[in-house]
């Protein structure tokens, strides 16, 4: 297996499709195509040459631990300080702070390569852009300025520490405490589980974001308090002890740590009882940055099993030998094949065009005019859960068709594929599992929000089929924006009458919202491509466009029905009657 980074179709999205250059004109940003293209190279360079080497023997070999101490692969200390050193984590960063101030999206395109080459390596940076986002949003003059420095150089790494050993997705029944001190900060005592990156041996020190109650908080959510709560503090230990690594499916590369905090130092953040809302900032830039890690996990596979289908001889054509100077014909030339192969290609440039979109938004809404911003984080909000979910739902069938193109070779570990099945699993689960992607997604986002966000969308859509004119997706794009919409309606008025209705209906509403997201990004991306039809990398889009809204688009019909068959039928089973001996 190799890596090559697809820089002419992240070109081609960044240009062509979503305009970027007007994109920083408009958000006043001093990013050029020129800078793009040079960040761009340098960090395919990087990614291929220092980062991809290490990504089969850190899975191979994992972290260590040692009576509280981790120790990483060999090889990923030496590349995070040539990371660190050639300024990539300060990309985005607050100039204020030593960032280089660009825009968050091409924090994200360097996310991706970086990913793509080693997923597992990649975490131990890209969290530290959550919690600077939260310090920076929420956190006092006192705390950017002992903190933000480190944090974005790279020196320092950063974490979030939500999940308990009781609580994962249900955060409101945490009981990790805060006890307020005389001086203004807080001791922090709890246990904190399945936390990434939670120690190592790549940077000086490790902030930690911690979610805790203070004494008489009121129960649940609305108790919630966040604190920033340093490994090290004034050169000493500051009680946060890594008690265990957990022994798990994928990114062994990646320490992912049982913490103990034991009267830990901690400061607010923010105000007090008001963790949930500072939680978002850093748990929304994370869903998509997970998404994006579904894009990575694909671009390897497609890689891979593209180039293993083209030189992998077995059987004849059905429709006559392709090969005839060979035993027998690559499999490339089989329809399932085929099928696999475009599958793969349909989701991952589909997903790869949905996480710039967000990036867009995201940049808009952090830096765009005032009129914009609010509409921008509607959208952001609305996309952030398909993002997530749905992205990370198809890489995972995406990187298991990979898997079946090597058929039996691909089970085995020397060929790197059955790495992308494992470390693929994850992405479903952390930072929100796909089923609370879809309850935020159908109950907050669209009915509680009586479906603005989505009205807005719809119209992006029913514009694009207008361009469109007669084209062979115009009507289609039309006839789902209409269904989307009575979608939403139907199930928010089903749910007013039984609050089940929602959770039965969501994951089946996200997957569909996927799809119709999806579709509208590949009928825009055919558009632009048939511009240049005499060029084959623009022809294979057209086709795979095609191929989309042939074979892979018809889900929603099932997902439509499924939405709408409402709740009785997995509420009307008895705790008793799941039994089957």
């Amino acid at each position: 297996m190799d890596y090559r980074t697809p820089l002419r179709d992240m070109r081609f999205l960044i240009n062509d499709v979503l305009d970027f250059e007007d994109h920083y004109e408009a958000i006043e940003s001093d990013a050029s195509g020129e800078l793009v293209d040079t960040v761009l190279e340098q960090c395919a360079r990087f990614a291929e040459n220092e980062l991809f080497p290490l990504r089969a023997s850190g899975d191979k070999t994992g972290c260590s631990w040692n009576e509280g101490v981790v120790s990483t692969p060999a090889g990923f200390a030496e590349a995070y300080a040539t990371y660190v050193q050639g300024g990539w984590p300060s990309i985005a960063g607050n100039p204020a702070f030593g960032g280089q101030g660009l825009p968050r999206s091409i924090s994200l395109w360097v996310e991706e390569i970086m990913a793509s080459a080693n997923m597992a390596w990649t975490m131990y940076g890209s969290l530290s852009r959550a919690a600077i986002n939260a310090i920076d949003s929420h956190g006092s003059d006192e705390l950017k300025a002992t903190f933000l420095p480190r944090l974005i150089s790279g020196e320092w790494t950063g974490t979030m520490c939500l999940t308990e050993p009781h609580c994962g997705s249900d955060v409101g029944l945490l009981n990790t405490r805060a006890e307020p001190h005389a001086d203004g900060s807080y001791r922090i005592t709890g246990t904190k589980i399945f936390i990434s990156s939670g120690d190592h041996d790549l940077a000086d020190n490790i902030v930690h974001l911690v979610l805790a109650r203070l004494p008489d908080s009121p129960a649940g959510t609305k108790g919630i308090s966040l604190f920033v709560v340093p490994k090290i503090l004034n050169s000493e230990p500051n009680g946060v002890v890594c008690g265990a690594i957990e022994d798990k499916m994928g990114i062994h590369g990646n320490a992912t740590c049982m913490l103990h905090f034991e009267d830990s130092c901690g400061y607010l953040v923010g105000h007090a009882n008001d963790g949930m809302r500072c939680m978002f900032t850093m748990m929304n830039e994370a869903r998509i940055l997970v998404g994006t890690q579904g894009v990575c996990l694909m671009e390897l596979g497609y890689q891979a099993s593209l180039q293993y289908a083209s030189e992998r001889l077995q059987m004849r054509s059905a429709s006559g030998p392709k090969s005839p100077d060979q035993p027998a014909d690559p499999i490339l030339v089989h329809p399932d094949i085929r099928r696999m192969l475009l599958t793969q290609k349909a989701f991952l440039e589909g997903g790869r065009v949905m996480t710039y979109f967000a990036a867009q938004l995201s940049d808009i809404a952090d830096r765009g005019a005032d009129e914009n911003r609010a509409s921008a984080e509607r959208l952001l909000d609305l996309m952030t859960p398909i993002v997530k979910g749905f992205v990370t739902e198809t890489a995972f069938e995406a990187v298991n068709h990979a898997l079946q193109i090597y058929g039996g070779h691909g089970f085995i570990r020397e060929t790197g594929v059955e790495q992308l099945v494992r470390d693929a699993r994850i992405t479903l689960i952390y930072e929100g599992t796909t089923q609370i992607q879809a309850l935020d997604l159908l109950g907050r986002k669209v009915v509680m929000n009586q479906g603005q966000a989505l009205m807005g969308f719809l119209e992006m859509i029913r514009a694009e089929a207008d361009l469109q004119s007669d084209g062979p997706f115009a009507g289609k794009l039309r006839e789902l924006a209409d269904q989307w919409g009575e979608l939403a309606l139907g199930l928010g008025g089903k749910a007013v009458g039984d609050a089940d209705e929602i959770g039965a209906a969501s994951v089946d509403f996200l997957m569909y919202s996927g799809y119709v997201t999806m579709a509208y990004f590949w009928a825009r991306i055919a558009r632009i491509a048939k511009i240049h039809e005499d060029d084959e990398f623009m022809r294979g889009k057209v086709k795979t466009a095609q191929f989309f809204f042939d074979r892979l688009l018809p889900r929603t019909d099932a997902h439509y029905r499924a939405a709408l068959a409402g709740a009785d039928s997995l509420m009307d089973v008895s705790a008793n009657e799941f039994g089957h001996h």
